[in-house]
């Protein structure tokens, strides 16, 4: 009864997020949250590697994960999505290619995920065929705009105004990432990350 109370919760804080995106009726949800599958990673364990096609897409009730890259042997990390985020590798979800990004957790995390053969199958159920299509679109769309914001940081912010930004972001798990995964991700050393931290903490 507990785990089931626990998943009703999950669903309907997944159904209040999912809103940005694309709005259901009741029973469009009912048909739409039925292929959703509860999952859980302990603590560094991978939700996906390198190499491998993804297939589902993984929307972070509580937790948060990071991508991370293999640069001549280090695994870099290169991103962090929070809880109420979704956390895919979108060229390879949709390219259905071997995708060069993994994900893993950063902590115990609870994940809500969408396999990619469920979305495909709701263009066969006329109810929702065209909502979970204008859906799928919206949060790839969404995606690749943070990706190019990204891009746009390193370019045009410093390694501080980045760590200030993720803090803002990342809220209260943002104090629980290791220190040498944010240096990797600012692109600098743990040694100047500290010294960023203590300006920060000086300021508050």
């Amino acid at each position: 009864m507990k785990h089931k109370i626990a998943v009703e919760n999950q669903l309907v804080y997944f159904r209040e997020c999912l809103a940005q995106f694309q709005t259901f009726t009741d029973q469009e949800w009912d048909i739409f949250s039925s292929a959703v599958i509860p999952h859980t990673l302990k603590k560094k364990e991978l939700l996906f590697n390198i190499g491998e096609v993804y297939q589902s897409m993984a929307f972070i009730f509580d937790g948060a994960v990071r991508y991370f890259i293999d640069k001549d042997g280090a695994l870099l990390t290169n991103y962090f999505s929070f809880k109420g985020e979704f956390a895919s590798a979108y060229s390879s979800f949709i390219s259905g290619k071997p995708g060069v990004v993994g994900l893993a957790a950063i902590e115990k995390t609870q994940l809500l995920l969408i396999t990619k053969k469920s979305l495909e199958a709701f263009s066969e159920i006329p109810a929702i065929a065209l909502k979970a299509e204008q859906m799928r679109r919206r949060i790839a769309e969404h995606y690749i705009l943070c990706y190019e914001e990204r891009i746009g940081t390193f370019l045009l912010k410093s390694p501080e105004e980045r760590y200030l930004s993720l803090l803002n972001s990342g809220g209260e798990i943002f104090q629980k990432i290791p220190q040498h995964y944010l240096a990797n991700y600012l692109g600098i050393t743990a040694v100047s990350l500290s010294r960023i931290r203590n300006r920060s903490m000086g300021r508050a």
